[in-house]
């Protein structure tokens, strides 16, 4: 009786080892998020969240003739959204119309990819759903599913709004109105020029 105390005693203490050990990553993930060198006070980790540069990604386009990037490392002119979405996602559908409308009022200071998560779509619906909606934004293709990963996107719509310096300074989970979409924009460009 006492040998199996003792044996179910070390079994939960390895058990608690290795549970330790993956929620903090273990080895393998020391220096995945150390911080790097930015313009500003405060550097950044890697990560989808806010304060965090953006993942970089570098994805085709939907007719495969063009490429599109993102490097946080190097600066971009505008402020991007990095929307993800899928032709069968009711509220993708839903909140497609707005950003056409956000596209075309922000034009010329703020970029827009739609990311298609091709991985879990298909490019037959992509394409239909793109033509119904009028998309005039670059449509990417996230055909592996890793940018999706990368992102640590789980739902869909979720889209990211990254400053000139490749930080991330909204994750958007879901549809918002074009009143909140034009306030987290207008903040976004607002701290870019310096403001408040």
């Amino acid at each position: 009786m006492k040998r199996n105390v003792i044996i179910v005693i070390l079994f939960a203490a390895v058990l608690a080892v290795v549970l330790v050990r993956n929620l903090s990553g273990g080895d393998k993930g020391a220096g995945k998020n150390e911080a790097l060198p930015s313009s500003g006070a405060v550097a950044a980790a890697v990560a989808p969240v806010v304060g965090s540069y953006a993942p970089g990604f570098e994805l085709a386009s939907l007719d495969g003739a063009t490429s599109y990037s993102l490097d946080p490392k190097t600066p971009k002119g505008q402020v991007l959204i990095v929307n993800f979405w899928a032709s069968w996602c009711g509220p993708c559908d839903i909140e497609a119309p707005d950003l056409v409308r956000l596209y075309e009022e922000y034009k010329g200071k703020v970029e827009l990819y739609g990311v298609n998560v091709t991985k879990y779509d298909t490019v037959r619906g992509a394409k239909d759903f793109v033509k119904e909606k009028g998309l005039p934004f670059p449509i990417l293709m996230d055909k592996d599913g890793k940018t999706g990963d990368d992102y640590k996107v789980f739902s869909y719509p979720i889209s990211f709004i990254v400053d000139r310096q490749g930080i991330v300074r909204e994750r958007i989970e879901g549809g918002k109105s074009l009143k909140e979409w034009r306030r987290m924009l207008d903040r976004a460009l607002q701290d870019e020029s310096g403001g408040a």
